[in-house]
């Protein structure tokens, strides 16, 4: 495998122009054209799957190790989109989570897999990993091509190994009723007034293990208008499944809190699986072994990734940043572009140890 530096300067232009590009979950599929035409001369072979992923393998299977990298952020067609450079950092929607990684995936193995040796490696540039993406990609990915391992790249976080998968189980909370005059019916019970009662209550006695947010509230006609409908979706997030299911569980039994004459309806929109992958793994010890080489610290933490798709399907995986930012999901997101080489030569790193 070569171990010649990456330049830099290619991984920015190509972040940069997939961050300026469209590609809120559902809507990838310019950015996927896109990388399948900038690796139109890479080495390897490139095909688009059966959900819209760009899968792009250097051999035939079994797979040693699958790299995973998604192309969607979570911005949608009202976002301004646009990359500029200010004080050392590189800023705008999207730059960070996730068109560094996927540029740096680009950048390092187009180079260190240079020739014509097959390599047990799949790499994967998935659909449908922010939002209700459901990780719709990555389980496609992990299903059809059942590596033995899995590396999901993100942007941010490249001060750790991401070894713990956070989990979370997304509902839409709606309740109805009857409706009315705000003054003529006064008395009658408000939708609006239920689901705000039920949501402060959730809030207030959530279980250690879990965190929540209340993510989009909308309901009701008017000012003057007993509220016939409200609805809230609603997100639980852990790093323990367990607790997941038991908040699940406890849904059903919301339905019977509600207060005579509404009724209440809780519908599942997505459940993104818990894991981890013990420390003493050796996918974890060639990854902080790599990292040691390229003076990186052995840290590891959490996060929500295409590694959680992996994991609930039985592969060994963790998640690994490629650079240092701030404001993920904002607007205002940003990184470092004097931490982008690090980055790549992580990458490079780790697939020396686990390929060679």
């Amino acid at each position: 495998m070569r171990d010649a530096a990456c330049d830099t300067g290619v991984i920015i232009a190509d972040a940069v122009a997939l961050a300026e590009l469209p590609g809120g979950t559902g809507h990838e599929r310019v950015r996927i054209d896109w990388l399948h035409k900038r690796l139109a001369a890479a080495p390897g072979s490139r095909h688009v799957d059966g959900v819209g992923n760009l899968v792009w393998t250097f051999g035939p299977p079994p797979y040693r190790l699958a790299v995973l990298a998604h192309v969607d952020d979570v911005f949608g067609e009202q976002t301004a989109r646009g990359v500029i450079r200010r004080d050392g950092w590189l800023c705008g929607p999207g730059i960070g989570d996730n068109a560094i990684a996927v540029a740096t995936a680009v950048a390092v193995i187009e180079r260190a897999l240079a020739g014509p040796a097959e390599k047990p490696l799949a790499v994967v540039f998935t659909v449908g990993e922010e939002g209700l993406g459901g990780l719709r990609g990555a389980r496609h990915a992990c299903r059809e091509l059942v590596p033995e391992a899995v590396l999901a790249l993100e942007g941010h976080g490249s001060d750790r190994v991401f070894t713990d998968a956070v989990g979370s189980l997304r509902v839409r909370l709606t309740v109805t009723g009857p409706g009315g005059h705000s003054w003529w019916d006064r008395g009658r019970p408000s939708a609006v007034h239920e689901l705000v009662r039920l949501l402060t209550g959730m809030i207030a006695s959530v279980p250690a293990p879990l965190s929540v947010n209340v993510g989009l509230v909308d309901g009701g006609t008017g000012v003057n208008a007993i509220a016939a409908r409200a609805s809230a979706t609603v997100e639980w997030r852990a790093t323990d499944q367990a607790a997941l299911d038991r908040q699940e569980a406890a849904l059903d039994e919301l339905a019977t809190e509600v207060s005579p004459g509404l009724r209440l309806e809780a519908e599942r929109l997505d459940r993104r699986p818990a894991g981890s992958v013990p420390l003493t793994h050796p996918l974890v010890a060639a990854v902080l072994r790599a990292r040691r080489a390229v003076g990186l610290p052995d840290a590891t933490g959490d996060g929500s990734t295409d590694a959680n798709a992996a994991l609930a399907a039985g592969i060994p995986a963790v998640a690994l940043g490629c650079c240092v930012g701030e404001d993920m999901h904002a607007p205002t997101e940003r990184i470092r572009a004097d931490s982008i080489a690090a980055g790549a030569g992580q990458l490079q790193a780790v697939l020396a140890e686990i390929l060679d």
